[in-house]
């Protein structure tokens, strides 16, 4: 095959993780003439087997036919040019080892998760020369077996290396990333290349830890959480810490500073996601196992790596875990 899958007139897709947000991935790719694979939950699987994929919401309506599906690797056939991972961070890991040998000789995987970590997670199996990072702010929700629900789409989805972490390949990869973010671009769900992932992971991190935690413990919308001044007060306060851990790690993000970001963070994106609920809230009720550790868990470990302190952000993790356990005692994840 060719060395860029750009060239490829129909590059061969693995969405591995086809959950609410892959599925979308996957659907919109699988519409514009790629070979589509999708690696998910079995009852998800079988209802699409079933009926297609259906996509509503803001990247319109569709119902997709054909997509070939797996519920477990040893399922997948062939290799594959790009390899999209959805999955939650916690499943990184042991999901590169059982798709490690599926990803094409001059194919990359990108990591389309939250947090922090995930692109070391993937590089420990497939080689940093061959994973980039992704930033996806647009929300989907599953509701029910086979539909997706595209709820917000706040800006496009970022492909990039971390000059960070992968140093003298990251020129390299910033090509690699601009041919995948056009690939997404063209299929309809708007994307594009950076040079440095990291800054645009931290903004979104920034938000996350704010809103994840307290949505998912509290089962409000954004908007509410906004709307009550104790609970906003507490978000500032993550915030303030995370943006801290940043500047001491010497992030460039595109604050000058916490407060800037605030503005930002109360008078335009709450605004814009204000009916939306965090991941978190479905998967503490349906999984009892959330991302919390790789959010403002990752703030936590950062901040003790360099001398500061965050007692917002590890007041969160601990409620967070509390609750998870609650949860599973009460039969979350046993399905």
């Amino acid at each position: 095959m060719a060395d860029s899958f750009s060239t490829v007139e129909a590059a061969k897709i693995l969405i591995a993780g086809a959950g609410a947000i892959g599925s979308v991935f996957g659907a919109m790719l699988h519409a514009a003439g790629h070979r589509v694979t999708l690696l998910g939950r079995r009852e998800h699987m079988e209802a699409i087997a079933r009926g297609g994929l259906r996509i509503t919401g803001l990247l319109g309506t569709h119902t997709i036919l054909g997509l070939n599906l797996a519920d477990r690797p040893s399922q997948l056939d062939g290799r594959f040019d790009l390899i999209l991972c959805t999955v939650k961070p916690y499943d990184t890991a042991a999901l590169s080892e059982d798709i490690a040998e599926r990803l094409s000789e001059h194919g990359v995987v990108v990591s389309m998760q939250n947090g922090l970590g995930n692109i070391e997670a993937l590089a420990g199996r497939f080689g940093l020369a061959r994973v980039l990072g992704g930033r996806v702010i647009f929300g989907s929700e599953l509701q029910r077996p086979g539909a997706a629900h595209v709820t917000v789409f706040a800006d496009p989805v970022a492909i990039g290396p971390a000059p960070a972490i992968h140093g003298t390949l990251s020129g390299v990869l910033a090509g690699r990333a601009s041919e995948a973010a056009r690939l997404i671009d063209r299929a309809g769900v708007a994307a594009v290349g950076c040079a440095d992932i990291m800054p645009v992971i931290w903004s979104k991190l920034l938000y996350n830890v704010a809103l994840n935690a307290l949505g998912a413990l509290y089962e409000l919308s954004y908007g509410e959480l906004a709307g009550d001044p104790d609970l906003r007060a507490i978000m500032s306060e993550a915030i303030g810490e995370a943006f801290a851990v940043a500047r001491k790690l010497e992030v460039a993000l595109p604050f000058a500073t916490a407060s800037e970001y605030l503005e930002t963070f109360y008078g335009r994106l709450i605004p814009a996601t204000k009916t939306h609920h965090p991941t978190m809230l479905y998967d503490l009720k349906n999984r009892g196992r959330t991302d919390v550790d790789w959010l403002n868990g990752k703030i936590v470990e950062l901040a003790r790596q360099t001398g500061l302190t965050a007692p917002v952000n590890q007041m969160l993790v601990r409620q967070v875990h509390a609750t998870e356990r609650t949860a599973r005692s009460r039969g979350a994840g046993r399905q």
